[in-house]
């Protein structure tokens, strides 16, 4: 299963660095095209601001592969199965229980090294986990967790006590 959700989020980045590049052409061609066609300081300005939207797409693009790269590297060494006993760690998918005063909800988090908050559909559409990583304030919460550990985040200002209930 986790595989399969490693397969998911490759096509998630996938996806990400060919929007990226087509969104880094466009803006490109554009800045060109206003370069050769003008000659107004109005058009000058439009054309340096299709640059700067051209050059932050290829920031996007070129963070994107990187990410993936990482994702390749992490999921070639293998997708380890932990044990209940384990600590939490990367590559754990990991069942959590969160309480605050409107209620209780679950959640299923892979725990991952990239794909912060990216959520991704279980096969034939069966369910869903959310990424977190270390470096998120739940990954760094849940990061050496043990089943049954408990601990608070604030986030969007609601104060929720996160509770580790399986570990796989």
């Amino acid at each position: 299963m986790k595989r399969y959700f490693v397969d998911e989020l490759k096509l998630v980045y996938q996806e990400r660095i060919a929007s990226a590049a087509r969104a880094e052409a466009t803006a490109a061609e554009g800045a060109e095209q206003i370069r050769s066609e003008s000659t107004r300081s109005e058009d000058a300005k439009a054309a340096a601001m299709e640059g700067r939207l051209s050059s932050g797409h290829r920031r996007r693009r070129k963070q994107a592969v990187v990410e993936m790269e990482t994702l390749l590297e992490f999921s070639e060494k293998g997708l380890r199965r932990f044990k209940p006993t384990d600590r939490v760690n990367i590559g754990a998918m990991v069942d959590v229980r969160i309480e605050d005063e409107a209620g209780e909800e679950e959640r299923t988090l892979f725990f991952l090294p990239v794909g912060a908050g990216e959520e991704l559909s279980g096969p034939g559409g069966d369910g869903f986990v959310v990424v977190v990583t270390p470096k998120s304030p739940v990954g760094s919460a849940l990061m050496g967790a043990r089943v049954e550990d408990s601990f608070e985040i604030v986030i969007d200002g609601r104060d929720r006590e996160w509770t580790v209930v399986d570990l796989g």
